[in-house]
Order: structure tokens, then C-alpha cells, then sequence
């Protein structure tokens, strides 16, 4: 093809208006043809025959219309040599894709702003702006664009989060129910510095369980209970939700107990739920992951044992294909792979266990085999870590149900504690002597967090309509023994409690709109009197409330359905139990972890990424939070995800170093040369 065609051919796809022949070439055909417009996916073939999968379909030519007024459709030979053909991608050399986008609006600050929103969502450091690779990428999409320096970006990331901390605290106001508070602590990967996240956790008015991050608090050393209540109770009156309080969930990074005292003495008693009775709870995946870890020290000496004979059989692929070998051999149809466990992770530990359990006989039959192997488990130690494994199982299982970015209804906690209760207490009687002192261990420490937890979930268990008072009645006699009944019974009078609480907050608006009624319309009346039916009013409404719980108590329980939704059965059902589904929305909407999905099994100190250890406290916060309120944003929009994750650039981790079949391994040296 010649220079004058190639000129034509660019002129065809970058949507030139001009004719491909002029009349001044002498064709006398020129005056019934039209100019070809531009397309993305045409090309113009020059020699037909050196063609390779084309289709050989003419292009439809205009249509022109005829002196007698009729439509006819002309071809031309032009239009047979214009050709429908798939323009590949080719990212080497110079691209024949070019677009023409005439009525495009270019708007310099809407940029800067999905700039500074790629940047929190993703975690990007903020010096990316000054990268030459960013810079040149960002010239290629729009060469009017110019790029943002680090400070402005980080202005734009403050305007963002300014604005959307005013929606979050404007939607948090406008709630009626109350709030649950969340806290945890993170340190800075140096160990240098360390931060309070603090999250409101509420139902919205679609009855939909929500959390939105408040704070993210630098927090000075030293980290006494006086600084850190005080951070918090700082973070809920700058926020005005110290009156709206349903209960502040904490992880153990301290003495919980007396940070909570002091918040008690701060706050108006009035304003909590049962004059502040209920507001203490802890992190159900912090508790467990520490009764864990007690249970494995223990048996400590036999884990090791096991460890080293895991680690005997995966130091090779020599070793494990033996081993694979005898597996195959003793007829053990498991596909479980040896794993070496890590030791700041029970669940790995659980999961080294219960592997090597399995292929217990082939750890024997390999004794045999192999006289280098000599670091054989006794019977004992299988027995010991078989009756252990059996009880993590169930803190194991436990551990994921609680942990997680989207929490777990509260009602569905209770009897999971129940079973961890009856089974520590089956343990204290076992004749193992080694799982008696296992199980002592443990039961202390889950009698420390059952006493805290017990009235606030045993509430949320009996406002599952699934459960009700059933659930109590059935476990809590294992659990008790001849004191069950009290114990039942102090949930019930933790209900009416409730309800009388909950009723006199509702009467004394009705009272003040009352008042001010008759202060308007019954300045004659006597105003005992009036006050007698304000008493006699008030002592009915009571005794209704206490009506409606025995009737929710005394209608039965619902069939365990999979796809059962307890907030929607509440959301429903309002109009029968007003006052119980006022309490429902507060009590439901309690967390009982405040660990992320990421890091359930660890008590490991929650660590910032290395590439944000020394930006400002404020810039971080602003970073930390503005991500949360955007994330949440964008879940609520279903169209914006379409094509895209919410991820971080420390997701990609994971993937380095696995090779695919057809690929080649992944080096970073790789990249110097970009």
C-alpha cells in the first residue's frame, strides 16, 4: 500500500469527514458516492487475496435517493474493498485505535478528585503524583491534565474527608436508635506509634446492620486506662453520641475493666441502657484466640513432637512424595496435605494437628521404612492431641463465625457460647489428667468473659424469634445445674427492665407534648387531676408493655429456616411489639468481635503498612476513615462495582511468586528496567 492510501486509511478511522476519492482524480462515478465515515473496527484491505479470515461481506454503501423519489442502495468499488475486520490490541509500536470524541467536556477538578479517590480506596502512597510512569500513563489519557503535586493531593484528600465526615456525622445523628461503639488498637509496622480505631456500629431505617469508622486516634504513650478512656470518650462527645450509647466493644489491650469504670463515672448514667449495665463487651475473637493458646501450651511437649515429624516429611519433595506414596499404600483416601503450622497462629497449629491425625498410620508405617526417622509421636501424644483437637474445633468454627468485615447477628452468638460452655465443663471431668488441666485453664478464662457477656447476649438470643426463652431452658440447665431457673429468670427480669426503661423514655415525650397541650387548651382544669390520669395512664401502658413480651414469649418459636432474616422479621412484626422492636434494633446491632476477617486466629498487634509510617496522625486518619466512608459508599451502589474490586495495593502480596502454567515466575528485578 502506498503513502497516499496509508494517508486515506488514517483519515477513515480517525473519523475524517472528507471523501476517500475527489472529483479532481476524474472518476465520473465521484458524484454518487458519499464519504465513509469513521469506525474503530474497519480497515481498508488492499490486496484481497493476502487476506486471512476476513470476512468476505461487502460493506452496505449509503443509501441515495433516485429523481423518480425512490431508495436505492449503490455499491461502488470502493465499498468492495472496505472490509469488516477485528482491529487487535497492540501495545508495542504505535496504535491505529484513535477515537474522535467531538462533544467531550474535560473537567480538571472532577479528575483531581477520582484521583484523590484512588488513592485512599487503594492505599497508593500519595508521592505516586510525582512518579514519572504515573505522570507519563496520566499524559497519555488526557494531555490537558495537569498533574497534582504530593501537597495538593493531599489538600484534595483533606477536602474529601471533610466533606464526607460531615455525611457520616449527619447520618448518625438523624438515627433514632442507639449506637455500639467498637475499639481497637493498631501500632505503626516500626513499633513507634500506636492508634485507637474507633466504629459506630448501628441499624439504618431499612434495617440494615451498618458500621462506619468515627476516629482513627493517635494515641501517645503511656497508654494508661486514663488516656485511653479519655481518647474515647473525647472521639463520642466530639461525635454527640454519648447519649445514645448502646455498648462499647473492646478488644484486651489493657484493663478493660477499669477503662470502663472510668467511662461510667464521665458519662450521665440515665442516658445508658439499664443505668450502664450492659455497656461493657468484649472481643469475643480475642478471648478465644487466648483460651486457645492456653489449651496448646499444655501440650506443648506433644505439638512439638508432631511439629518436628511434619517438618521431617515437607523439607523435601523427595521425603513427600514417600510419603504420599505410603499413604497410598495403608489405603487412606485423604487429599490433606502435610502443613508445617506458624506458632503466632493457633488455628495453624489446629490444622497441622488434625492433618497429622489423619495420617497417624502412615507416620508408623514410615518408622519402619525409614531408619532416619526418629522423631516418632508416641501413643500417648496422639491421644492427648486427638481429645484437644477435638475441643478447638468448636473455638475454631467459632473464631470464623465471629470474625469479619460484615459482623454476625448477635442472636446466633449465644447458644455458640453455650457450647463451648458444656464442652470445657465435660473436659474438667475427663480421665485424662493432661485434658483436666487443659480444660481448667480454659474454662477460667471463658467464665471471665461469660460473666461480662451472658445478660447482653442471652437478650439478643431470646429476640431471635427462632430461640426465644426455648434456648435458655434448654442449655442453661447443662450449664447451671439446680440453678438454672434463677438464671433464666434474671434474663426475664432483664426484659422487663428493659421494657419499663424503654416505655418511660417513650412516656416522657408523650408527657411533654401533653403539657404543653394543656397548658394551651385546659388552663381551667385542676391540675392534680390532671396528673391522677397521667399515673393511671402511665400504670396501663406498663402493664401492656409487660403484655407484649409474654405474648412474643408465649407465640412460639419459628422453624430454623437457611435463608431466615432476622432483621427483616423484626422490621415486619413492629406494628404487634412496638417496644420490643425499639429494643431489637439497639440490642441486634451489637458486635461481639472487633477483630477484622484477615487476622482472627492472632493476637497479634493490628500493624499499618510500612508505607504509611510517617505520614502525619491527621493525614492518616484522614486516609483510614475517608476509606471506610468511601468503601461504604460504593457498596451501596451496585453499578459502581461492575468491573472492579475494592482492594489495596497489598493485596496483590499473595499472588507473587505463584506460577501459573503458562506463565514465567514473576522477578522484581524485572521491573527495574521499566
Amino acid at each position: 500500500m502506498d503513502q497516499s492510501e496509508e494517508m486515506r486509511d488514517d483519515e477513515c478511522l480517525s473519523g475524517s469527514a472528507s471523501p476517500l476519492f475527489s472529483p479532481s482524480e476524474g472518476n465520473d462515478s465521484s458524484k454518487h458516492l458519499l464519504p465513509i465515515w469513521s469506525s474503530p473496527s474497519l480497515e481498508l484491505v488492499d490486496d484481497l487475496s493476502s487476506t486471512q479470515d476476513v470476512d468476505s461481506t461487502p460493506c452496505s454503501s449509503p443509501t441515495e435517493i433516485s429523481s423518480d423519489g425512490s431508495k436505492e442502495k449503490r455499491i461502488s468499488v470502493v465499498w468492495n474493498h472496505c472490509k469488516k475486520r477485528k482491529v487487535e490490541e497492540d501495545l508495542v509500536g504505535e496504535s491505529k485505535q484513535q477515537v474522535s470524541m467531538d462533544c467531550y467536556h474535560f473537567d480538571p477538578n472532577l479528575v483531581r478528585r477520582k484521583l484523590a479517590n484512588m488513592v485512599i480506596l487503594h492505599e497508593y502512597p500519595l508521592n505516586m503524583v510525582e512518579h514519572i510512569g504515573f505522570r507519563e500513563f496520566s499524559a497519555s489519557l488526557q494531555p490537558l491534565f495537569k498533574m497534582v503535586c504530593r501537597n495538593t493531593l493531599k489538600r484534595d484528600i483533606f477536602k474529601i474527608y471533610d466533606y464526607e465526615r460531615g455525611k457520616t456525622f449527619m447520618e448518625l445523628e438523624k438515627i433514632p436508635s442507639r449506637i455500639a461503639i467498637s475499639t481497637s488498637m493498631w501500632t505503626s509496622s516500626n513499633k513507634r506509634r500506636q492508634f485507637m480505631l474507633v466504629k459506630a456500629h448501628y441499624i439504618d431505617d431499612s434495617w440494615t446492620l451498618e458500621s462506619r469508622f468515627m476516629r482513627f486516634i493517635y494515641v501517645p504513650s503511656p497508654h494508661t486506662n486514663e488516656v485511653l478512656s479519655n481518647a474515647l470518650l473525647d472521639c463520642l462527645l466530639e461525635w454527640n453520641v454519648d447519649r445514645k450509647l448502646s455498648t462499647v466493644v473492646v478488644d484486651d489491650y489493657g484493663t478493660t475493666d477499669a477503662m470502663i469504670k472510668i467511662l461510667l463515672d464521665k458519662f450521665q448514667i440515665s442516658s445508658l441502657i439499664l443505668h450502664g449495665s450492659l455497656l461493657h463487651m468484649r472481643c469475643a475473637a480475642y478471648i478465644f484466640n487466648l483460651i486457645a493458646q492456653d489449651g496448646l501450651a499444655v501440650i506443648g511437649e506433644s505439638i512439638d513432637k508432631i511439629r518436628e515429624s511434619v517438618l521431617f516429611w515437607t523439607t523435601s519433595k523427595k521425603r513427600n512424595k514417600k510419603f504420599e506414596e505410603a499413604a497410598r499404600q495403608l489405603y487412606i483416601s485423604s487429599t490433606k496435605e502435610l502443613i508445617l503450622d506458624s506458632k503466632t497462629h493457633w488455628n495453624s497449629t489446629y490444622l497441622m494437628l488434625s492433618t497429622a491425625l489423619v495420617y497417624k498410620d502412615v507416620f508408623l508405617h514410615l518408622r519402619q521404612c525409614d531408619s532416619s526417622y526418629n522423631c516418632i509421636p508416641s501413643e500417648i501424644d496422639w491421644e492427648v492431641v486427638k481429645d484437644v483437637c477435638g475441643t478447638l474445633e468448636l473455638f475454631y468454627d467459632m473464631t470464623k463465625f465471629v470474625s469479619g468485615t460484615t459482623y454476625p447477628k448477635a442472636s446466633m452468638y449465644f447458644h455458640y457460647m453455650c457450647q463451648v460452655k458444656i464442652e470445657l465443663s465435660e473436659c474438667i471431668v475427663s480421665s485424662n489428667e493432661v485434658i483436666r488441666k487443659m480444660a481448667s485453664n480454659m474454662l477460667e478464662k471463658f467464665d471471665s468473659y461469660w460473666n461480662v457477656v451472658d445478660r447482653i447476649m442471652g437478650v439478643a438470643a431470646v429476640l431471635d424469634p427462632r430461640f426465644k426463652m426455648k434456648l435458655l431452658e434448654w442449655c442453661f440447665p447443662t450449664i447451671y445445674g439446680d440453678t438454672a431457673y434463677e438464671e433464666i429468670e434474671k434474663i426475664r427480669r432483664i426484659f422487663y427492665d428493659l421494657l419499663e426503661q424503654y416505655h418511660s423514655k417513650e412516656m416522657d415525650k408523650e408527657d411533654s407534648f401533653a403539657n404543653s397541650s394543656f397548658c394551651m387548651t385546659k388552663g381551667s382544669q385542676s391540675k392534680s387531676l390532671y396528673e391522677f390520669d397521667l399515673f393511671v395512664s402511665s400504670e396501663l401502658k406498663c402493664r401492656n408493655v409487660k403484655l407484649e413480651f409474654d405474648h412474643y414469649i408465649e407465640d412460639g418459636v419459628l422453624p430454623r429456616t437457611p435463608n431466615f432474616d432476622i432483621l427483616s422479621w423484626w422490621k415486619g412484626n413492629g406494628v404487634k411489639y412496638p417496644t420490643l422492636q425499639r429494643i431489637a434494633r439497639d440490642i441486634l446491632a451489637v458486635p461481639v468481635s472487633t477483630v477484622a476477617l484477615e487476622s482472627p486466629f492472632s493476637t497479634n498487634e493490628r500493624l499499618l503498612g510500612p508505607h504509611r509510617n510517617r505520614l502525619h496522625p491527621k493525614t492518616l486518619e484522614a486516609l483510614m476513615c475517608a476509606q471506610n466512608w468511601l468503601q461504604n459508599e460504593i457498596k451501596g451502589s451496585s453499578s459502581k462495582l461492575e468491573g472492579g474490586t475494592i482492594q489495596t495495593i497489598l493485596d496483590d502480596y499473595d499472588d507473587l511468586g505463584v506460577e501459573s502454567d503458562d506463565t514465567e515466575p514473576l522477578e522484581w528485578n524485572s521491573f527495574s528496567c521499566l
